[in-house]
Order: structure tokens, then C-alpha cells, then sequence
């Protein structure tokens, strides 16, 4: 089979990478190159070996991404295996709106498909996936029996491969608002329109952790809150939220979210987070849990000590409103924020402040699998 591909040769840094578990060959290690446009090649050494079978992107720094070691027919009942198997890990989370597919942390590098109740919305994010999007939407179709799929490729990601950036309904219907449930709490996610696929289901099992954690009772703020996903979980046993964001439009869908719920305890307020806290602050307001989900501040690598000096700032405002004894969830370390300078952000501020006050829910690093 490996004589019908093209076939793309690297230097021995580059095979050394993927036996080390990396899943990305960079240009730079790419030695030859298939002459051909992007799609699925097999992979050598230098010296003729076969090391597997990768999506190719040649206009991509990452050039060449692995999908299987193996020289076996990669077709739509592999795409429907593998994507089957990613659902299976997942069986039995208490949510019903959760990402399906991580992927290169799946071993499904460039493949995002996330499921909202009965609707799938998936991300193509690479030239050398998009070559094969009819075997891989036929996957998801005998995967996970969808009544609907969206193309969500309004993505900038997509644009460094030089692919177009649209929103493509490819099977089924989906509609723009699909109610979901996380743990006891419900929510209207937004397949279309809304933030990444819909929802920012990245922080599911954080929402659980600080909802576990509040105080009950006590009184919490949740800075950043968008569509209210950490406000309503936090509702659940504080006393009270205030929920701060400074687009009216997410407000009025929290709001939404929480009439779904039944929950009258929480205070929807349309601000500029930085300028509220400092309010808050002059104001001697104190709280008892505090939850801070940022947009990234990082876009870029340039942007990295801008973003560094946001995150410390912020970081500080809330550590300042803090009851003592209590609990701040602080943001995510983004993308383009690696874990060592991430970790300067909230060391200094919590010194600075002077709270009794714990750090919880941190994001944990991710794992990458390699794919067999």
C-alpha cells in the first residue's frame, strides 16, 4: 500500500521526535517533500525506513503531523474506529456537551469535534486533514450518530494553513442555540455563534472543582463570565454571585441560562473587568470565592509581556478582594503563555496582596497520545 503514497523523507532529529512521542514534524526536519499538494503521505528516514503515516501541510510550518505508525488503509472505517474509541473514553461524564475528540492529545492531530447533546460541531484544522474531509465527516457519522454536523472553521488557526474561514452546516440540521446539561446545572450553548465551537468546554471539569469549593453561603464574584457557565455552577451553593462581563449580549444569554435554572442569586453587572475590580477594591468589597476566566491575553508571542503584566494585574485585584480563608480560581495558562511563564504571574501578586487566601482550580498540563 505505502507505494501509492507520496512520501516525505526526514532528518534524524525530526524521526527522533516521533519516537519520542512528538506528533509534529517541523519544515526545518523535513528533508524531502512530497511534490505534490497536502494530504495523507507516508514518512521515512533518511535511510529509506518507513516511520508512518502523517497529515501533510506544505504551506504550514508544522509540516508534517502523525497519524498512525502502521501502513495500513487510512479510510473512513479508520476515521469511524478511531473517533468511536475517542467516544468511549468519554462515556459516562456528567455533562452532555463535552469535547469528543482533543486532536493531537487523542493521536487525531488538527481534528476538534465536540458534542452538544444530539449535534456535533467539528473543526478541520489543518490543509493535510481537509484533503480527506469526506472520510472524516463519514466517520462522525457512524460514530456518534449525529442528527446534525457544523464546520466551525471561523478559526485564525485555519488561516495560517491557507484554508478559508466559514461556519458550513454538512449534514443534518443544527440549530443555533442547543440546551446542555454540566453536573445539576443547565445551559443554552451556542453551536453557531457563540465562542470556539459553541462553548468553552475546555473548563467543564474546572466549573465542577470550584463549584465543589465555594463556600456555601458565601458570597463570590466571577470576573470574565460570558455566558454565566462558572456564575451558575458557583450559584449552586454560594449565597450570592456577582457576575461581571463587559459584553451586554453574554449577559443577556447568562441571564437567560440562569432563568433556565432557576436561580435568582446571582447580580449580571456590564463592565470592564480591570476598572470594576479596581471599584470593588476602594470599595473594601470582600468575597469568599473568586473566579477569574480571562479571554487570552496572548494572541501572540509578541503580546506575551503585555499579557503577563494583565494576568499579574488581575491576579492582584482579586487576591485584594478576598475574605480571608477563601478560595480564587485563577486564570488559564493560554497557548502562547508557556507553563514557566504563566507561573510568574500568580506567586508575586499573592505576596503582594497579604490574603490568607488559598489558589485553586489551576489548569493541570496536557497530555499528549500517541497514536499506535
Amino acid at each position: 500500500m505505502e507505494s501509492d503514497k507520496a512520501i516525505a523523507v526526514v532528518s534524524t532529529k525530526g524521526a527522533a521526535r516521533w519516537a519520542a512521542g512528538h506528533p509534529w514534524i517541523y519544515k526545518t526536519d523535513v528533508l524531502t517533500a512530497p511534490r505534490r499538494g497536502p494530504g495523507i503521505v507516508a514518512v521515512h528516514d533518511r535511510r529509506g525506513a518507513f516511520l508512518g503515516q502523517a497529515l501533510f501541510s506544505p504551506r504550514s510550518e508544522i509540516r508534517l503531523r502523525l497519524l498512525t505508525v502502521h501502513d495500513r488503509p487510512i479510510d473512513a472505517a479508520w476515521w469511524r474506529f478511531h473517533i468511536a474509541a475517542c467516544a468511549a473514553r468519554r462515556e459516562g461524564l456528567p455533562a452532555t456537551a463535552y469535547r469528543v475528540v482533543h486532536g493531537e492529545g487523542d493521536g487525531l492531530p488538527s481534528l476538534v469535534i465536540d458534542r452538544y447533546g444530539p449535534y456535533v460541531v467539528a473543526q478541520l484544522l489543518s490543509a493535510g486533514l481537509e484533503t480527506v474531509r469526506a472520510d472524516v465527516l463519514e466517520g462522525i457519522r457512524g460514530a456518534l450518530e449525529p442528527r446534525g454536523i457544523l464546520l466551525r472553521h471561523d478559526t485564525a488557526v485555519r488561516r495560517h494553513e491557507e484554508l478559508p474561514l466559514d461556519v458550513e452546516l454538512v449534514h443534518g440540521e443544527v440549530p443555533d442555540a442547543v440546551e446542555v446539561r454540566e453536573g445539576e446545572v443547565r445551559y443554552l450553548a451556542a453551536p453557531r455563534h457563540g465562542q470556539k465551537t459553541g462553548a468553552f468546554l475546555d473548563q467543564r471539569e474546572n466549573r465542577l472543582l470550584v463549584a465543589a469549593l465555594a463556600r456555601p453561603g458565601g458570597r463570590a464574584l466571577d470576573v470574565f463570565t460570558y455566558h454565566g457557565s462558572f456564575a451558575l455552577q458557583l450559584a449552586r451553593a454560594a449565597g450570592a454571585v456577582l457576575a461581571i462581563d463587559q459584553s451586554r449580549e453574554a449577559l443577556e444569554r447568562a441571564a437567560q441560562n440562569a432563568a433556565l435554572n432557576g436561580l435568582g442569586t446571582i447580580t449580571w453587572r456590564e463592565a470592564n473587568a480591570f476598572d470594576f475590580l479596581r471599584t470593588l477594591e476602594r470599595a473594601r468589597e470582600r468575597f469568599d470565592t473568586v473566579v477569574l476566566d480571562p479571554p487570552a491575553f496572548a494572541k501572540t508571542r509578541a503580546s506575551l509581556p503585555r499579557a503577563i503584566a494583565g494576568y499579574k494585574e488581575i491576579n492582584l485585584r482579586a487576591m485584594r478582594l478576598l475574605a480571608p480563608a477563601a478560595c480564587c480560581s485563577p486564570p488559564p495558562a493560554h497557548i502562547t503563555c508557556s507553563d514557566p511563564s504563566f507561573s510568574t504571574c500568580w506567586p508575586t501578586p499573592v505576596g503582594t496582596a497579604g490574603a490568607a487566601s488559598s489558589c485553586c482550580g489551576s489548569p493541570g498540563p496536557r497530555r499528549t497520545t500517541r497514536r499506535s
